[in-house]
């Protein structure tokens, strides 16, 4: 653990630069260029307050509100918009730079830490926008940002260790590719995003409630819908679940990393 931190370290630069080359080449053949980063996210957020807080009146069991819907969805997506980039990219990451990985000799351990930097910083980009619409329909609070710090960061942990593993066995059975995305369009429904969690029939909802990223996502809604405090217990599980899968992946790299690049 300490030689891949202390790789990390010494390599920093060469993420630094990597995020940067990845933001400029994803908008530099562009005519708008990053502005792309403000409007799509801002089309998602203007497009879920008309749809179900104007056009469908949707409201949420016990919560009134005009634009209670719009924040919940919007909540929910930011956070599964930020574990589904680090989990769907991740378990490509060493098939897709297979040719860097051949030509050129640098600790392999920076390609995740490149991925997960990439999405927190998009997930902050489109969490500035969504924070602007809180402030406008009058729904935001600070304490909503301090609690928000652990929720972020049990995300990241859960999806980076869940990438990690998916990321090692693709490169030898390339079937979980092929898997991962169809079980995420699976996972995306069984997680609270667009419907309440108390609409769900009692039998099902203890099969959701054991779902990370449901808890994760309860968490969201918590604390900008609610306006309520964290439940730390269930957030301790997730964290737990995600160091153990972090673990994991850390031991499959660290053990599979030479014939990683015979495999690819």
């Amino acid at each position: 653990m300490f030689s891949l931190l202390s790789a990390i370290f010494r390599y920093r630069g060469f993420i630094v630069g990597a995020v940067k080359r990845d933001f400029q080449s994803r908008y530099r053949t562009s005519m708008l260029g990053a502005l792309w980063l403000i409007m799509q996210p801002l089309a998602m957020i203007t497009v879920y307050t008309l749809i179900f807080s104007e056009v469908m009146k949707s409201k949420l069991p016990g919560i009134s509100g005009e634009y209670s819907y719009s924040i919940y969805i919007c909540s929910g997506l930011l956070l599964w918009g930020l574990f589904l980039e680090i989990c769907g990219k991740g378990t490509s990451l060493f098939i897709d730079n297979a040719n860097l990985l051949k030509k050129v000799s640098f600790p392999r351990i920076t390609l995740p830490v490149i991925l997960m930097l990439t999405a927190l910083i998009n997930f902050l980009i489109i969490f500035i926008l969504f924070l602007i619409f809180l402030v406008i329909v009058d729904a935001f609070s600070f304490t909503q940002l301090l609690f928000l710090i652990p929720v972020v960061f049990t995300t990241l942990l859960l999806a980076s260790g869940l990438a990690m593993v998916l990321a090692v066995l693709n490169v030898f059975f390339r079937d979980v590719g092929q898997l991962i995305s169809i079980v995420l369009q699976f996972w995306f429904w069984f997680t609270p995003i667009v419907y309440p969690l108390e609409i769900i029939p009692g039998w099902a909802r203890k099969f959701v409630e054991m779902n990370p990223m449901a808890i994760t996502v309860n968490s969201m809604h918590e604390i900008f819908v609610k306006n309520q405090t964290l439940e730390w217990l269930p957030l301790l599980y997730v964290s737990l679940l995600g160091a153990v899968l972090l673990i994991l992946g850390l031991y499959l790299f660290r053990r599979h990393s030479g014939d990683m690049v015979d495999e690819l």
